[in-house]
């Protein structure tokens, strides 16, 4: 993907921020205690925080949070539920934040959207000594038969480069590495990744995968198209015809420490 079609990708959740508050999963506890665990403190910043659904879940572990995200119509639904929290327009690339002024930085199925050639000594920057930055995908575990035939019927667009367990390892391994070789006063990466579900019916499943970048950037006739293919197959399986079930994910995590 070219720097263009990266940006209009990552520029298409605000037209969608109601149904991507409601349908988009939150982060496996487990994951997120280990994003912090070496973390000096819990001072942390939520970058890229969209609607909040990681920011939810650090401010109920007590963290001091700040979100920062440069959509201007994602945070209103974060304000909306987490009317407590600091909420900052800003970008990766530009963090309205002084120097060394949080314990971690973490982002939540938005690190793959960052310049890191940018973003890596920006982030670096506002994080303390020994610091933490972290990166939390949620991605669909096809190692079970009904979420690998998911990901066959929606392709490439529904279900992305990164949200298999694989792929996702694959795609995230030096992502915190500024593209131009520079110093950006990291440590070496670690990944791991944590079980973790969501409650959906066969239409809220379908309703999720619509709020994701390549599915909003689609013309219409596509789309539609496209979620008639995926109800078709969610109607066809017994698991998931009727009623809630549980969809098979885990929640993986890159991890690395400011030197």
């Amino acid at each position: 993907m070219d720097q263009n079609e990266r940006l209009r990708h990552a520029s298409s959740f605000g037209a969608a921020a109601v149904a991507y508050a409601e349908h988009r999963p939150d982060y496996a506890d487990a994951a997120v205690d280990w994003a912090l665990a070496s973390a000096p403190g819990m001072r942390v910043l939520d970058l890229g925080a969209g609607t909040g659904k990681l920011t939810a879940t650090l401010a109920a572990r007590g963290a001091e949070v700040v979100a920062v995200e440069p959509d201007p119509a994602m945070p209103a639904e974060l304000r909306r539920a987490l009317p407590d929290v600091r909420a900052l327009q800003g970008g990766a690339e530009a963090i309205p934040l002084p120097d060394g002024s949080v314990d971690a930085v973490v982002a939540g199925n938005a690190m793959h959207w960052f310049d890191m050639a940018v973003a890596g000594p920006e982030i670096a920057r506002v994080l303390a000594p020994r610091g933490v930055l972290a990166g939390l995908w949620n991605v669909m575990d096809d190692a079970v038969d009904r979420v690998a035939g998911l990901a066959r019927i929606g392709g490439s667009a529904a279900i992305g480069p990164r949200d298999t367990p694989a792929a996702w390892r694959a795609a995230t391994t030096d992502m915190h590495l500024p593209e131009d070789g520079g110093a950006a006063c990291f440590g070496s990466p670690e990944q791991r990744a944590f079980p973790h579900g969501q409650r959906r019916t066969a239409a809220s499943l379908a309703a999720t995968l619509a709020t994701r970048a390549g599915v909003l950037v689609m013309p219409e006739p596509e789309r539609e198209a496209l979620l008639g293919r995926v109800g078709a197959f969610l109607a066809g399986r017994p698991e998931t015809a009727d009623g809630e079930f549980t969809l098979p994910m885990q929640t993986g995590v890159l991890r690395v420490v400011r030197l």
